[in-house]
């Protein structure tokens, strides 16, 4: 792709007068502005997951800073998740379609061995449908009360015993098309169908945890007497810009795994 002229050579440090109306304020640091450019280009699709974006020689040249201030910025995105360095061949968008990335937000593991070891999740989708956002939902997923949603209810189990109980809800229009079909045709990790069929990367997730009792619902699908103790935990996940993309309620049991987490 052809550079823009003004946009063509490396210069000091700092962007350019005539600089798109598009780049962060001039008051934050400089490759933080670089990151915002960048981050624009993964949102609006120039770069898909997976996808090489270009050297930081171009990078600079594109923005006339450094290549320094480019690697910074690209640094940080790489902290984030977001880009994935490959040495000798270049920096790629993350994608969750990767095998170290599949389980980033499953932290459910076997009280013995690894879910690698045990080989992926058998998924049963119990329900896809389209509803309009109650006020809790719409609020968490910044919309509003009554805008098309999608509530999607399925089970996830591993060595044939039921292990997590989800509910998901999905804003209706960038998961336009997702059907029960779509879902339970796909083996791959959900977030990675999600990249693929409807562009939508999840790059961070908040999570609380409580301790529940199955109801009766609850325990015949995780087949499990009603009032065992379950981990609650609800997710909200993001795209890129902090968008909520997905609400995620789950219900775990813990009796052979437990909940993990790395702290830093």
């Amino acid at each position: 792709m052809a550079t823009p002229s003004h946009l063509s050579t490396p210069s000091a440090d700092t962007l350019p007068p005539e600089a798109p109306d598009n780049t962060a304020p001039a008051f934050s640091p400089l490759y933080q502005q670089i990151k915002t450019l960048i981050l624009r280009s993964l949102q609006a699709g120039e770069w898909k997951p997976g996808d090489m974006i270009p050297s930081e020689f171009d990078l600079a040249a594109r923005f006339r800073v450094s290549q320094g201030t480019v690697r910074k910025a690209i640094d940080e995105l790489a902290t984030d998740n977001l880009l994935v360095r490959r040495q000798g061949k270049g920096t790629f968008v993350a994608t969750h379609a990767e095998q170290h990335t599949q389980y980033r937000f499953l932290r459910l593991l076997p009280d013995t061995g690894t879910l690698q070891d045990q080989g992926p999740a058998e998924r049963r989708i119990i329900e896809c449908k389209r509803l309009r956002a109650p006020a809790e939902v719409a609020r968490q997923l910044a919309l509003r009360t009554g805008d098309a949603v999608l509530q999607v209810k399925r089970v996830l189990a591993f060595d044939n015993t039921p292990a997590i109980l989800e509910e998901l809800w999905l804003p209706g229009v960038p998961f336009k098309g997702l059907t029960v079909e779509t879902l339970a045709d796909d083996k791959g990790p959900m977030y990675a169908l999600f990249e693929a069929q409807f562009g939508v990367r999840m790059v961070r997730a908040v999570e609380k945890i409580k301790a529940v009792g199955a109801d009766a619902d609850a325990a015949t699908l995780l087949g499990v007497p009603v009032g065992t103790p379950l981990l609650s935990v609800e997710r909200l996940a993001f795209t890129y810009n902090d968008e909520p993309m997905e609400l995620r309620r789950g219900l775990y049991r813990t009796d052979s795994r437990h909940y993990r987490n790395e702290l830093s």
